[in-house]
């Protein structure tokens, strides 16, 4: 895909790995606490499955009407527990950033719309919660003034995206910034945009009192592109004035607690 192509449908940077909060928030069973809010970790489990369960479903009825048989890496979809909690969180903070502002989102994107590229079927609650995430950050896309980002954040996003291979490699940041609509005093490109929404859900999550488990951080801001012709869907580490936070100082996780099952990556 060349790089001109790109255009952003809803692109958003990565919140940076929020510590532990005090008031005892950091129990094992408790994925991430926004406010009073707890997503805990069988919520996240009970999302992810269900992506799993029908994406296989799917996978196995197509098959079905060819006689062929699925191997157990074709009935899994790229899903991972990662992507359930980036999603839970970002709304939430997204739909506190929209309270806020006093703004009102508008329920256009359908999980119809989104199943065939996202590979999950529009019934599965993940599918939902990206069409429910795509509504927000649009708006508050469409009401946040952009802000100026450096070569280091440009990179980072243009990285994120050659990683789907939904854009030509080895490119100069000159070329990334004329691909990403960057060029130009004011220059209205997508990632100006993103950072402006990152740093308001950043806000929030601190206003709010956000604790993310160990074995979630960092929460990266789920974010979709269009090439003109598909949505390349991805996430980036945190975006700054500055560039990429790639240092950021954490609590050490429990000894009692282990990794997040393992899962195939996209």
């Amino acid at each position: 895909m060349r790089a001109r192509r790109l255009i952003a449908a809803a692109s958003v940077a990565a919140l940076g790995a929020l510590s532990l909060g005090a008031c005892g928030k950091s129990a094992p069973d408790v994925a991430a606490y926004v406010g009073d809010t707890r997503y805990s970790v069988d919520r996240v489990d009970e999302i992810y499955d269900n992506a799993q369960t029908m994406y296989a479903a799917a996978v196995s009825a197509e098959a079905g009407q060819t006689g062929a048989t699925p191997s157990p890496e074709q009935l899994r979809t790229s899903v991972t527990r990662q992507d359930v909690l980036n999603l839970l969180v970002s709304i939430d903070l997204g739909k506190r950033v929209v309270a806020a502002q006093g703004l009102q989102v508008p329920d256009e994107v359908k999980p119809e719309q989104l199943e065939q590229q996202l590979r999950i079927p529009a019934a599965a609650e993940y599918a939902k919660l990206w069409g429910e995430w795509v509504d927000i950050s649009a708006v508050l896309g469409a009401k946040l003034p952009p802000v100026e980002v450096s070569d280091k954040s440009i990179m980072a996003v243009y990285g994120a995206i050659e990683k789907t291979g939904a854009i030509q490699s080895g490119l100069s940041v000159a070329e990334v910034r004329q691909a990403f609509g960057e060029t130009g005093e004011g220059g209205g490109g997508f990632v100006r945009g993103a950072t402006a929404l990152s740093s308001a859900l950043q806000e929030e999550a601190e206003k709010a009192g956000t604790s993310i488990h160990p074995r979630y951080r960092p929460i990266g801001v789920p974010s979709v592109v269009s090439t003109g012709q598909s949505l390349v869907f991805y996430s980036l580490p945190y975006i700054g004035q500055d560039g990429p936070v790639t240092d950021i100082s954490t609590p050490e996780a429990p000894a009692t607690e282990s990794a997040a099952p393992a899962t195939p990556g996209v």
